[in-house]
């Protein structure tokens, strides 16, 4: 696993897919252009980009493109990398026919030339990943998921942070674990109780 600052946006759920096994960071997907439309998938890339930074690896079509300048006008404080992937012809293969510009996309380029690409944009961290992170059973000890009125907890907890109402427990996990850390999550928990 690549141990990545921050966290890595990309466009759907196929190219986060692939990153999994290949990154130990946040992922998150604009849902193609969907992101054009959510403000709160919007807060919640600005929310990564002024806390540890974000890297944009969109594919190399017009459409990632667009995806990735829209994302780079938005995000006007924080830090934004790009990682781009070379163009290579082909098809995934899920699809049955190739994309638009037949292209590859993020989900058809192997794992070593998108860790090059990382690389390449300086995503990739020196530092090793911390030794604690914070998990969904955190969550519930603390009474922000599967108890009584976890949800007015959590809705706190996420509006104290300045994170999307909408952000799911898994999505909570995952900015905690890029943003605050386990000690920053257990002050964060801590004043709240």
């Amino acid at each position: 696993m690549i141990h990545i600052k921050g966290a890595i946006v990309v466009e759907g759920k196929y190219d986060k897919i692939k990153l999994a096994g290949i990154v130990d960071c946040p992922v998150i997907t604009t849902d193609g252009f969907g992101v054009f439309r959510s403000r709160e998938k919007r807060a919640l890339i600005r929310s990564f980009a002024e806390n540890g930074g974000i890297t944009v690896l969109t594919d190399s079509d017009a459409a990632g493109f667009r995806i990735r300048g829209y994302i780079k006008g938005f995000v006007s404080r924080g830090e934004v990398r790009c990682a781009y992937i070379p163009d290579i012809y082909g098809k995934e293969k899920r699809k049955r026919k190739p994309s638009a510009e037949g292209k590859l996309g993020v989900e058809g380029i192997s794992p070593e030339i998108i860790a090059e690409a990382l690389i390449k944009a300086g995503a990739v961290s020196e530092d090793p990943p911390p030794e604690r992170k914070v998990t969904r059973a955190d969550l519930y000890d603390d009474g922000f998921f599967g108890r009584d009125n976890s949800s007015v907890k959590r809705a706190e907890l996420l509006k104290m942070l300045g994170l999307p109402e909408r952000l799911s427990t898994s999505g909570l996990v995952d900015v905690i674990n890029c943003v605050l850390g386990y000690e920053g999550y257990k002050k964060a928990a801590d004043k709240l109780k």
